[in-house]
């Protein structure tokens, strides 16, 4: 009889052990839990304040490029008076977060005129983002869209621009002829005007 009482007391104190432990599992589990989550808001607080970070770096980076350069609506424009082939320039505007110039009307067309007459010279031409190489006489800008405004000098009645079929596929602007746009050879070596977007 008292083998039996043994037994179940023995038995009694393992079930509360048991139920002890079990508990104790359940709130460790649930402490963890609770870590992890903190842990995971955490770390998205951090991220949240890198990228804010970055974006204000980007934004400090274009009033930097706006200061050096001129700001012509939503775009800043920063000369390069380095003279380069077509492909080397446009991959050195990439390298800076930008890419040749493009105007889009004729007053962006003007202001980039008088920018490109202070900053280089009154009588050079620069590279534009505009080329045909892909389809010859279909002049897109470097995304691959249509371009809605042009300048070609058309003042020549004989041979108005672009008239450099297959041999000159890039865009210039000529400070010298009024802003009119040139096609030309894309392996002459020319200044250029680099093009940030306003964030």
């Amino acid at each position: 009889m008292e083998f039996r009482g043994v037994c179940v007391l023995l038995g009694v104190l393992l079930l509360v052990n048991c139920s002890f432990q079990q508990s104790s599992q359940r709130r460790i589990v649930k402490k963890d839990t609770a870590k992890d989550a903190a842990i995971k808001e955490l770390q998205k607080q951090i991220d949240d304040i890198v990228q804010e970070l970055n974006l204000l770096k980007e934004q400090q980076a274009l009033q930097t490029v706006c200061l050096k350069g001129i700001k012509i609506y939503d775009k800043c424009f920063l000369a390069d008076t380095v003279k380069k082939r077509y492909h080397t320039a446009s991959e050195d505007c990439n390298a800076l977060g930008g890419v040749l110039g493009t105007p889009t009307s004729r007053e962006a067309n003007d202001q980039l005129r008088d920018y490109i007459r202070q900053s280089i010279g009154p009588n050079e031409q620069v590279w534009l983002g505009i080329n045909d190489m892909v389809t010859e006489g279909t002049w897109v800008d470097q995304t691959g869209s249509s371009i809605t405004y042009k300048n070609w000098d058309t003042s020549n009645h004989r041979s108005p621009q672009p008239d450099g079929g297959m041999s000159s596929n890039c865009a210039v602007l000529s400070g010298a002829s009024s802003g009119k746009w040139f096609d030309e050879n894309c392996r002459e070596e020319k200044p250029s005007v680099c093009q940030f977007n306003i964030v």
